[in-house]
């Protein structure tokens, strides 16, 4: 079992071309404060971020900015956060909400959401850090990743173990629920040693 008392979100600056992405923030957001959890996010004021952060904000909940000074000066930032973190580059912003966080869910986004949920998934895989990640498969908008992920596994490049620790679901209620309950799938760590006697 895992206590989670905050949860990284990861999602796009862009409301998407559905309706239904902004939905499934407004459904996280709320299940987040029912369960007494604190956001903590990209701090935006635009996109399925600000709708997120907005409904929880709205519900009595906690909410938490990480933003480069970078964008802060753009005038992306949002101003009515619990707390907010000025940090000097997308690198820190990312190792910042790795610290402030018990979990990790991305929605769906573009570029910087995938450069997010990879880094994460990359610190899981060399034991950096042990917790869970997960995808929001809102009308099946990871469907392409995943069997991507799955071809890695196929031609031997992730093992099977970091594949499984990806945890997916549709519905947010279920997807937080898995996240609590979540055990990770450990690699015996001489599996690298293997690959270095094969000359890897």
């Amino acid at each position: 079992m895992q206590t989670i008392t905050s949860l990284c979100v990861f999602c796009g600056s862009s409301s998407g071309s559905r309706p239904e992405y902004v939905e499934a923030g407004r459904q996280l957001g709320s299940e987040l404060v029912s369960r007494d959890i604190t956001l903590v996010y990209g701090g935006s004021n635009i996109g399925v971020m600000r709708i997120i952060a907005d409904t929880v904000l709205h519900m009595g909940g906690r909410v938490i900015g990480v933003m480069p000074q970078q964008l802060v000066n753009k005038e992306v930032a949002h101003k009515g956060l619990t707390a907010f973190h000025v940090v000097n580059s997308l690198s820190e912003r990312k190792e910042r909400m790795e610290r402030l966080s018990d979990a990790f869910i991305a929605l769906p986004g573009g570029i910087g959401t995938l450069d997010e949920i990879f880094e994460v998934m990359s610190w899981n895989q060399l034991d950096l850090i042990d917790k869970p990640i997960a995808l929001l498969n809102t009308c099946g908008y990871w469907d392409g990743l995943l069997r991507f992920l799955d071809h890695m596994v196929v031609e031997k490049f992730v093992r099977p173990e970091h594949r499984n620790n990806l945890l997916v679901d549709h519905d947010p209620v279920q997807l937080l629920d898995r996240l609590s309950m979540f055990e990770s799938e450990k690699v015996d760590s001489k599996w690298i040693a293997d690959l270095k006697e094969k000359g890897y």
